[in-house]
């Protein structure tokens, strides 16, 4: 597979969709954009430059191993068991310079650039970073196997939630 300007298209598409889902919070078809083996990583910086590469062994500030963390965290927020998120900000993301690398398996590595709006009872803050993702085709679209976030914010002064990122 060749990285053609219709598998871009295709690639920004879905990961615009993908942020638009998550500010509408329709959850389920969300979760539905991730392989249930998905992995989801934001790392801990250890340094100034230098942050945990393996969730196993070093501090993360979000690791799931699978797509259960994700549903878990989304059923504690329907279900109004997450104080921290009551009530549920109101986001907005943004994706630039998307780029892609096609792998001979099929899949696709894609990196990004991210930052995300939110606003909470009158408090405006914003998250940005980098991404990379893993994705596998899955009929006419994408399946995310991977979701690695790097949060390239030098504090952080609200709760972070999967849902910032």
């Amino acid at each position: 597979m060749s990285v053609t300007p219709t598998l871009q298209h295709s690639v920004e598409q879905f990961l615009f969709r993908k942020a638009e889902l998550c500010d509408d919070q329709s959850w389920d078809e969300y979760l539905d954009l991730f392989d249930a083996n998905s992995v989801f990583h934001v790392p801990q910086w250890d340094s100034e430059h230098v942050y945990t590469t393996d969730p196993k062994r070093g501090m993360s500030l979000i690791y799931y191993a699978n797509r259960t963390g994700l549903e878990d965290r989304v059923f504690r927020l329907r279900t109004g068991k997450s104080a921290a998120s009551t009530p549920m900000p109101r986001t907005l993301h943004q994706i630039t310079n998307v780029r892609i690398e096609a792998r001979e398996d099929g899949t696709l590595e894609v990196k990004g650039n991210w930052a995300t709006f939110y606003a909470r009872q009158g408090i405006g803050e914003h998250f940005f970073g980098r991404v990379s993702y893993g994705l596998r085709p899955d009929g006419e679209s994408w399946k995310i196997t991977r979701k690695h976030v790097l949060l390239l914010n030098d504090t952080i002064n609200a709760v972070l939630d999967f849902y910032h990122l």
